[in-house]
C-alpha cells in the first residue's frame, strides 16, 4: 500500500509539473503505456488471491484513473497557455489593405439586351417574355407557317420526345412571344412590345450556335404603314451604334408571317481596314421585317380589317458583335474568363440614353 501511494504521489507531482505537452507524452507512456508503471500493476492482478484482489484491485484502478484525470487536465492547461500566449504574440493590423477580389463583369449579351431595353422604352416599347418550350401551334401554325415550311425540318428545328396534344419544340425564333402578348391584349388593345430571349436551332458554325439570342418587335395599332416600320428601324439603330449617319436599305424579302416583307441592310464604312456600322460605302445585312400578315393578325386574336402592325427581328448576338468587334459567335459562350474579362462590361454601365448607351 506504501509503494501504491508513493507511486501515486509521484506521477501526479510530475504531471502537476510538466512544462510541455511533450513532457505529459511521456509521462503518459511512463504510466499508462503498454510497459508502464501502472499497466505493470493492473496485470499482478491476475495472480493475487480473491482476497488481495479484493484489497489491492480498487486501489490500483483508482490509481490508473488518477493518472487519466491528471494528464487530461494538464494537457488542457497547457494547450490554453500556448493559446494566450500565442494571441498575445500575433495582431492583425487593421491598416493593411486587402487583396483585391477579381471583379466580374457583364457578358456583352446581357449588356446588348440592356441596351434595347433602354432604346425602345423610351420609343413606347414594353418587354415581352414567353416560354422557350413552346408548342407547335405557337411557334408554327398561328405564325402563317405551313407544315411543308423547312424550318419545320429535324435539322433546323429541337423537337422534344415524349406524349403531347401537339408537337413541342425548343422555339426557333421569340415570335411566339408575339402571338401570346396579342392572345392577352383580347384583340382590343394596341400592342407595342420587343421580346428578347433565348432561341434554338440545329445550326453550329463560326456565326450560328445550336442556341443563340433574338429580339423582336411588334406594334399593332389602327393605321400603321411601312413608314412607321422605317423610321422605328432607323430610330433604333441610331440610337443603338450612337451615329447619325446611318443609312438604311430595304430589300423586298419573304417571310410567313408578314406581308410585305423586307430585309433591313445598313450602310458602313471602311476604317482602318474594318468595317463600321454608319456611312454608305457598302452595305450589311441586320435584320428582318415586315408588316404582319392577316393570318398572323386572325390568330392574335384581331380583326385584320380594322388593325394592321409591323414586326421585326434580328440576332442579340450579332448586333454585340457588329457594336463592339468581335468576330466569332463561339466564343459568346466558351466561358473565356480572358474573353470576358476583355469584352465585359462593368456592372456599374448601366445604360441609359443620356449617357450613352455603349458607355
Amino acid at each position: 500500500m506504501t509503494d501504491l501511494d508513493h507511486l501515486r504521489q509521484d506521477l501526479l507531482g510530475s504531471i502537476e509539473a510538466a512544462s510541455g505537452l511533450e513532457a505529459v507524452e511521456a509521462i503518459r507512456i511512463h504510466a499508462l503505456g503498454k510497459q508502464g508503471a501502472v499497466t505493470g500493476l493492473l496485470k499482478t492482478l491476475g495472480g493475487m488471491s480473491p482476497e488481495e484482489r479484493q484489497e489491492t484491485g480498487p486501489r490500483i484502478h483508482g490509481l490508473r484513473e488518477a493518472v487519466t484525470e491528471a494528464l487530461a487536465a494538464r494537457k488542457s492547461t497547457l494547450e490554453r497557455l500556448a493559446m494566450d500566449a500565442r494571441l498575445a504574440s500575433e495582431t492583425l493590423d487593421m491598416t493593411l489593405p486587402v487583396d483585391a477580389l477579381a471583379p466580374g463583369t457583364v457578358h456583352p449579351v446581357s449588356q446588348v439586351m440592356d441596351e434595347l431595353a433602354e432604346i425602345f422604352a423610351d420609343l413606347g416599347f414594353a418587354v415581352a417574355t414567353g416560354p422557350e418550350i413552346e408548342d407547335d401551334w405557337h411557334n408554327f401554325t398561328a405564325l402563317n407557317i405551313p407544315e411543308t415550311h423547312p424550318a419545320r425540318a429535324m435539322h433546323d428545328t429541337f423537337y422534344l420526345a415524349g406524349e403531347h396534344e401537339q408537337p413541342m419544340v425548343l422555339r426557333t425564333h421569340t415570335s411566339p412571344v408575339q402571338i401570346r402578348a396579342m392572345k392577352a391584349a383580347g384583340g382590343e388593345k394596341p400592342i407595342r412590345i420587343i421580346a428578347p430571349g433565348r432561341t434554338y436551332r440545329s445550326d453550329s458554325d463560326a456565326t450560328h450556335t445550336p442556341m443563340f439570342h433574338q429580339v423582336e418587335g411588334l406594334v399593332i395599332d389602327k393605321g400603321i404603314t411601312l413608314g412607321h416600320l422605317k423610321w422605328t428601324l432607323e430610330t433604333f439603330l441610331k440610337a443603338f451604334f450612337e451615329r447619325d449617319d446611318i443609312v438604311l436599305r430595304l430589300r423586298p424579302s419573304y417571310f410567313p408571317f408578314t406581308e410585305p416583307s423586307a430585309e433591313v441592310d445598313v450602310g458602313f464604312s471602311v476604317v482602318n481596314g474594318k468595317r463600321v456600322i454608319g456611312g454608305s460605302e457598302g452595305w450589311m445585312e441586320v435584320l428582318g421585317s415586315g408588316m404582319v400578315h392577316r393570318k398572323v393578325i386572325e390568330a392574335g386574336g384581331y380583326d385584320p380589317d380594322k388593325w394592321q402592325g409591323f414586326a421585326f427581328g434580328c440576332g442579340i448576338d450579332r448586333l454585340a458583335m457588329l457594336k463592339y468587334g468581335m468576330d466569332d459567335l463561339r466564343a459568346f459562350f466558351d466561358g473565356d474568363l480572358r474573353w470576358l474579362k476583355h469584352y465585359g462590361f462593368s456592372a456599374l454601365d448601366v445604360p441609359t440614353l443620356s449617357g450613352g448607351v455603349g458607355a
